[in-house]
C-alpha cells in the first residue's frame, strides 16, 4: 500500500548542493551513469556481449570481443551520438523528476547552458525513456476516463474557425487520450487515440486491466457491454460520487492526473502538439508512477529507462501522420 502521508514528504529529495557533489565534474557523472546501467557487469551496448574489456580509445573506453566495437556508457541508450556532455544529462534528468509540471524547452536551456534546439531534444530522449504502455494487470477497481488536448476555437485563426464550421462543439478538432488508474496501486497508464468509440476504449481497458477487475466510468456508452463489473457516475446530471454496498465510485482518481497534465500544458508547456502529445502523455505517466520513490530512485529509473531506446532527430521530426502545429 502507498504511503498516506500529506504530499510526499515522507520521499528523500536531493538538493542543487548535494547534486552538485554528486557530479562535480564529467568523470564522476559517467560513473554513476555506469554503475546504473550496469549494475552487476558492463555489458556492450551494441549487441549486449559480456565479453569487454577497457580500451585506450579517446572517447569509447571499452571494446567488445564478441562484435568488435568501441562502446561507452552513451551507447545503445538516448544518449548515443549527443555531443552534451553526460553531466548535463544528470542535471536534465534532475530537474525533469522533481518538477511535477514538466520542465520547458527554454528553461532547460537557460539552466544547463545548451542551445534550446538541442533542449528539446534532449527532453524529448527524456521522454523517450519513459515511453511504455504503462501498467498491465491492474486489479482493480480501475478508473477509466477520456479527455481532449486542444485549443480553444476562439483562439483558432480564421481560416481554421472555418475548417472546422458545421462540425459541432466541444471536441471536435481536438487530440483524444484515454487514461486509467488502479485504485488499488495508483499507477496509471494512457495513450493517444484516434477515436472514442467502443472498440478503441474497451481495448485500452483490457489491454491494462486485469479480465475480473471492476471498472468505473462515467455515462459515456461506449464502455457498456464490457462484461466486466462495471459501475458509472453521471456526470451529465451533476453526479460525480456514488456510493454503492460499501464502495465509492467516482473517476475523481483518473481526472487528478488529467488535472496535472492540463496544468503544465498551460502552465509550463503552453502549446503542445498532436504529433508530440504521445511523448509528453508518456512522460507524466511515467513520472506519476514513481513519485513515491526517493528522488535518486527516480533518477535511477530513468536512467535505466534509456538503455536499450534510441531517438534519431530525424525520426523525431519525420511525418508520424498527425499534425506538428502546437494547440
Amino acid at each position: 500500500m502507498a504511503h498516506t502521508a500529506p504530499g510526499k514528504s515522507h520521499r528523500k529529495g536531493i538538493s542543487l548542493l548535494e547534486l552538485a557533489d554528486m557530479f562535480p565534474d564529467e568523470k564522476a557523472a559517467v560513473k554513476w551513469f555506469e554503475r546504473v546501467m550496469w549494475p552487476t557487469e558492463r555489458a556492450c551496448g551494441h549487441c549486449g556481449s559480456l565479453r569487454t574489456v577497457e580500451a585506450s580509445h579517446a572517447k569509447m573506453p571499452y571494446w567488445c570481443s564478441d562484435c568488435r566495437s568501441y562502446f561507452s556508457v552513451r551507447t545503445g541508450t538516448v544518449m548515443e551520438r549527443s555531443k552534451v556532455p553526460v553531466r548535463k544529462w544528470a542535471y536534465a534528468i534532475y530537474l525533469d523528476v522533481t518538477s511535477l509540471k514538466g520542465v520547458a524547452a527554454m528553461k532547460l536551456h537557460r539552466d544547463i547552458k545548451v542551445a534550446y534546439k538541442t533542449a528539446w531534444f534532449m527532453q524529448q530522449r527524456i521522454r523517450e525513456a519513459f515511453r511504455a504502455e504503462g501498467p498491465v494487470g491492474m486489479s482493480g477497481p480501475v478508473e477509466v476516463d477520456e479527455s481532449y488536448f486542444g485549443g480553444k476555437r476562439k483562439n483558432m485563426s480564421t481560416a481554421k474557425r472555418k475548417e472546422l464550421e458545421g462540425t459541432g462543439r466541444g471536441p471536435v478538432g481536438k487530440t483524444a487520450v484515454v487514461a486509467a488508474k488502479d485504485r488499488e496501486t495508483r499507477q496509471v497508464a494512457a495513450r493517444v487515440i484516434e477515436a472514442t468509440d467502443r472498440a478503441t476504449l474497451q481495448g485500452f481497458v483490457d489491454d491494462h486491466a486485469s479480465p475480473d477487475a471492476a471498472l468505473y466510468t462515467d455515462d459515456a456508452t461506449a464502455y457498456r457491454g464490457s462484461g466486466r463489473e462495471h459501475e458509472t457516475v453521471k456526470h451529465s446530471a451533476a453526479e460525480y460520487v456514488r456510493y454503492l454496498e460499501g464502495e465509492t465510485i467516482h473517476t475523481n482518481g483518473v481526472e487528478s492526473f488529467w488535472s496535472m497534465l492540463k496544468r503544465a500544458h498551460k502552465g509550463t508547456f503552453h502549446r503542445l502538439s498532436p504529433k508530440h502529445l504521445h511523448r509528453y502523455i508518456a512522460e507524466f505517466c511515467g513520472r506519476h508512477n514513481i513519485r513515491d520513490l526517493d528522488t535518486i530512485r527516480q533518477m535511477e529509473h530513468v536512467v535505466a529507462g534509456m538503455v536499450g531506446r534510441r531517438l534519431m532527430y530525424r525520426d523525431l521530426i519525420a511525418d508520424n501522420g498527425r499534425s506538428a502545429a502546437a494547440s
